[in-house]
C-alpha cells in the first residue's frame, strides 16, 4: 500500500533568545533586536515590543529600555504570511502627493496593511497599484508605511515612497514634533469644556485584544481634548494626541467615562438617560466616531512646514446632523 503524502507544515510561532553580549551593553532594545537576521528592520522590532511579544530577563519593556551584558533578550515570533503583497485597484482618496511622500483620506473600514484574515482590500494593496512598487521602503509586509489606524478610524494617512523620506517621518513620529488632530464623537457631556487626560497604557490584564489605564506596567500616555459642541447625552470633541499609545483615544476617554460613539470594543454603546432620538442616532452610527482630522508635521525632504487635513467624512456628518435635529426637538 503506497505511503499516504506528508502532511503540510503548519506555521507555529518560535521563540528566540539572545543573551546581551558584552560590546551591546547600553544600547537601545528595540535597536538590539532590529541587529537580528531574524528581525531585521527597526519597525517590526518596535512592533513585537508593543505587541507584548518580547521580554528582558521574563519581564516586558519599553523599547527604549537600555540593555545590560548577560540580560536574556526573549522574542516571540508569530508565525509568517504568505509570501507576496498583490496590487489592488482599490479606490484611494489623495490628499497630497509628491515624490517623496503620500497623504491618503482612509476610509473606515479599511485595514491599514495586510494582517491575519485580512491579505487584501489593504492600504498598502492600494498603494503597489497606485504608486507601481514600494520595494525598499521599509519592511517588506508595511512598504511605506510610518503610521497606522485602526481599521474603523478614517482620516490622514502619511505613506513614505523613499527610504530617506521613511526614515524621517519616522523621526518625527519618534521625537513627537508633528502635531495630530482628530476629532471624536462620544457618550455624555463632556465638562469642563477643555483639558488632559494623562494616564498609562498597557496590555488589559485579562482581555489581550485590548488595552487599559489599569495595566501593571503601563506606558505613558498624555491626550488633550476640547469640547467642540455639546447635545443632550453626547459631545463633539477634538483630540490632541501627546503620544502614540495603541488605541490611545479610544482607551483614554473610555477611561474619562465617555467612551467613543460605537466603538464596541471599548463601550460605546447608547447610554440610558439620553434622549430617545440621541440614542437612537448614536446606535445608528455603523463604526467607531473618530476620524483623523489633520497632520502638522516637516517636509522630510525639504524641510517646509506641511499640514494635511481630511474632510469629516459623510458618516460622522449624518451622525452629527441627527444629533442636532435630535437636539431641537
Amino acid at each position: 500500500m503506497p505511503l499516504p503524502p506528508p502532511a503540510p507544515e503548519v506555521s507555529r510561532a518560535r521563540r528566540v533568545v539572545v543573551e546581551v553580549p558584552q560590546d551591546a551593553a547600553g544600547m537601545r532594545l528595540d535597536r538590539f533586536l532590529a541587529a537580528l537576521p531574524a528581525l531585521g528592520t527597526r519597525s517590526r522590532a518596535k512592533a513585537l515590543v508593543d505587541d507584548g511579544l518580547v521580554s528582558v530577563d521574563g519581564k516586558p519593556r519599553k523599547a527604549a529600555h537600555a540593555l545590560r551584558a548577560g540580560e536574556r533578550v526573549s522574542v516571540t515570533l508569530p508565525p509568517p504570511e504568505p509570501a507576496g503583497i498583490e496590487a489592488e485597484a482599490v479606490p484611494l482618496a489623495v490628499l497630497y502627493e509628491d515624490a517623496h511622500l503620500l497623504a491618503i483620506d482612509k476610509p473606515p473600514g479599511m485595514v491599514v496593511h495586510p494582517a491575519p484574515g485580512a491579505r487584501r482590500g489593504t492600504v498598502v494593496n492600494a498603494l503597489l497599484h497606485h504608486l507601481g512598487t514600494l520595494a525598499g521602503v521599509g519592511d517588506p509586509e508595511r512598504p511605506g508605511i510610518v503610521h497606522r489606524l485602526d481599521r474603523d478610524t478614517s482620516g490622514v494617512l502619511l505613506v513614505a515612497r523613499t527610504p530617506q523620506a521613511l526614515e524621517g517621518l519616522a523621526r518625527q513620529f519618534r521625537d513627537r514634533t508633528l502635531t495630530k488632530r482628530y476629532v471624536a464623537v462620544v457618550h455624555g457631556v463632556v465638562r469642563p469644556a477643555a483639558g488632559v487626560i494623562d494616564e498609562a497604557i498597557g496590555r488589559h490584564p485579562r482581555h489581550r485584544q485590548q488595552m487599559s489605564v489599569r495595566a501593571r506596567r503601563g506606558r505613558p500616555a498624555v491626550t488633550r481634548f476640547e469640547v467642540v459642541e455639546r447635545f443632550p447625552g453626547a459631545s463633539l470633541l477634538r483630540l490632541a494626541p501627546q503620544t502614540g499609545r495603541t488605541h490611545q483615544l479610544r482607551v483614554h476617554l473610555a477611561a474619562l467615562g465617555h467612551p467613543i460613539v460605537a466603538d464596541r470594543l471599548y463601550g460605546g454603546r447608547g447610554r440610558q438617560g439620553a434622549p430617545e432620538a440621541v440614542v437612537a442616532a448614536l446606535d445608528a452610527c455603523p463604526r467607531q466616531a473618530l476620524h483623523a482630522e489633520s497632520l502638522s508635521f516637516t517636509h522630510p525632504i525639504s524641510g517646509e512646514p506641511m499640514v494635511v487635513r481630511a474632510p469629516l467624512p459623510s458618516d460622522l456628518a449624518t451622525l452629527l446632523g441627527a444629533l442636532r435635529n435630535a437636539a431641537l426637538s
